[in-house]
């Protein structure tokens, strides 16, 4: 009895078999990070206990109370943007511009981590503009990705009418919107971060699609650092670049799983043996500026003659 015959035997939900899929996906990263990383962190928790017990030497003055009350006073430094290393003083984190940029980072989910509200009124706050800012910003993200779906949709249709090729067409409209997007949003962006922040490209291109993403784990956060002076401009030019490369991030990951999608209605079709619905057959064989096309048709009135 071959694969096909056992598949088609068994009669495996495809449900299953992508959710075995996404274990394994899962799995096989944690092993690859445990394996890279592993290693690092425990040189790491060598290096750090190797240093304290320097710093305790050098200075006898200071015991281990002593060091974890400085630690207490750095970590709340640390907390409100405050800088350490000169007797100036800072505004901190909560300038207009940097509390703004706190706002688009919470309505778009991406919390890196590194300022987050003290006071119970901005708690409770923070709470409520959230809850009504989450779904705003994804209606209106909803809406810019639309917009682009069309724009992309026009300038195909034009090409479509001079070269009389429609796949072709599509396919270049795609790649030629892809390769602008990742210009303007990743490698514009990964060289201003690294003029004005100091990383390296490899460290920029990181920060860029984990915001991007909305992951933000906090390790790089843009205009937090409060030993630079940054220009007016940067705060302005990170909410805008936030917002405009989530709707095109979301339009990519929307065409990643379309593909998905039609990978595995061919996996069920070949080895499963089973027929797609027509529903969503349709839906899966259409590529999504046909979908955004259909839907704004289903919402005209009909025509009566």
């Amino acid at each position: 009895m071959g694969i096909k015959e056992m598949l088609n035997w068994a009669r495996v939900p495809s449900i299953l078999l992508l959710g075995l899929v996404y274990l394994a996906y899962v799995l096989i990263g944690g092993v690859i990070f445990w394996k890279l990383e592993g290693d690092l962190g425990e040189k790491d928790i060598d290096r750090l206990l190797l240093n304290k017990k320097k710093l305790l030497t050098r200075y006898t003055c200071l015991n281990q109370e002593g060091l974890e009350r400085v630690a207490e006073v750095v970590q709340a430094a640390s907390k409100v943007g405050l800088s350490l290393k000169g007797n100036q003083t800072a505004d901190g984190f909560w300038k207009f511009t940097s509390s703004a940029v706190f706002a688009a980072t919470v309505v778009t989910t991406i919390g890196y981590g590194n300022m987050s509200p003290s006071s119970t009124a901005g708690q409770i706050f923070c709470v409520f503009f959230a809850l009504f800012g989450i779904p705003l910003n994804l209606v209106v993200l909803n809406r810019v990705g639309k917009y682009i779906l069309a724009i992309e949709r026009n300038v195909s249709d034009f090409l479509e009418g001079k070269t009389q090729r429609r796949k072709c067409t599509r396919f270049f409209v795609h790649l030629v919107s892809y390769l602008c997007g990742a210009m303007l949003f990743f490698v514009m962006p990964m060289i201003v971060f690294q003029l004005q922040e100091g990383w390296t490209f490899s460290q920029a291109i990181y920060y860029c699609f984990i915001t991007l993403s909305t992951i933000g784990f906090g390790d790089f956060v843009a205009d937090s650092n409060p030993d630079k002076v940054y220009p007016d401009w940067y705060s302005v030019l990170m909410a805008s670049w936030i917002f405009f490369g989530l709707a095109w991030l979301a339009l990519l990951i929307n065409h990643s799983i379309d593909i998905l999608e039609r990978l595995n209605t061919h996996c069920r079709m070949r080895w499963g043996g089973q027929k797609p619905e027509e529903e969503s057959g349709s839906a899966e064989g259409e590529s999504p500026d046909t979908q955004v096309e259909e839907e704004d048709e289903n919402k005209k009135p009909p025509i009566i003659q």
